[in-house]
């Protein structure tokens, strides 16, 4: 879907002090970027935001990476995570701009992180283009790279071919699969899984059924 100009973005985003415009310049210096220590929950394609937005201020202690593409997107993300922290500074929170299928290039095995989100991901349907999901086995080996011991990957669709493929990509990449549901929302879960994004809310008052996923990371066998 091509993108409304936003001819406000790039300079708000130039002068947010939670926005890297070079993210490659941090890789393997991550956990510096933020002034206090703690761990990193990357969210792999943030969209506007309300997700972390969602989390952040909650929880001061962790520290919330954002990726997206561009910035008629983040412009906005930035905004809707503004609002959440009602004024308050804002220390825990990284939006940067890069494509995820380079994501190598701009975080290394030192960028230890404790949880990947991957919500509403685009479920490439067609067989060709498989391989361009954030879940296929090859995204989840480099996913490895970065996740620390017993990391996780958080993973939201409404879609349910892409559900059940990515359960399979999990098993085949050496990710064990802890927890799964097929209505999220009728789930009684109730921590930050059910933080909803934009897309989330709009399918769910569409009656279309969200289904979630918990995975962590497995020692690679000898």
């Amino acid at each position: 879907m091509r993108m409304r100009s936003k001819p406000w973005a790039k300079p708000e985003l130039e002068a947010c002090p939670f926005f890297l415009r070079h993210p490659e310049q941090q890789k393997g210096r991550w956990h510096e970027w933020f002034p206090e220590e703690g761990a990193i929950h990357l969210e792999l394609g943030c969209g506007k935001g309300y997700f972390i937005a969602g989390l952040a201020p909650l929880h001061p202690e962790l520290h919330y990476i954002g990726i997206d593409l561009k910035d008629v997107i983040l412009a906005p993300a930035k905004r809707v995570i503004e609002a959440a922290f009602d004024g308050k500074p804002i220390h825990n929170v990284a939006l940067t701009g890069h494509d995820i299928e380079r994501l190598r290039e701009i975080m290394g095995e030192a960028d230890q992180v404790e949880r990947i989100y991957i919500n509403f991901c685009n479920p490439w349907p067609k067989p060709r283009h498989w391989k361009r999901r954030l879940t296929y086995p090859t995204r989840l080996e480099d996913y490895r790279m970065l996740l620390a011991p017993q990391g996780e990957i958080w993973f939201k669709t409404d879609d349910g071919p892409l559900y059940r493929d990515t359960l399979r990509y999990f098993e085949e990449a050496g990710y064990e699969v802890y927890w799964t549901t097929e209505d999220l929302h009728a789930d009684p879960c109730s921590d930050e899984i059910t933080v909803m994004t934009e897309h989330e809310r709009m399918f769910s008052e569409q009656g279309i059924r969200i289904k979630a996923a918990k995975a962590r990371v497995l020692p690679r066998k000898e």
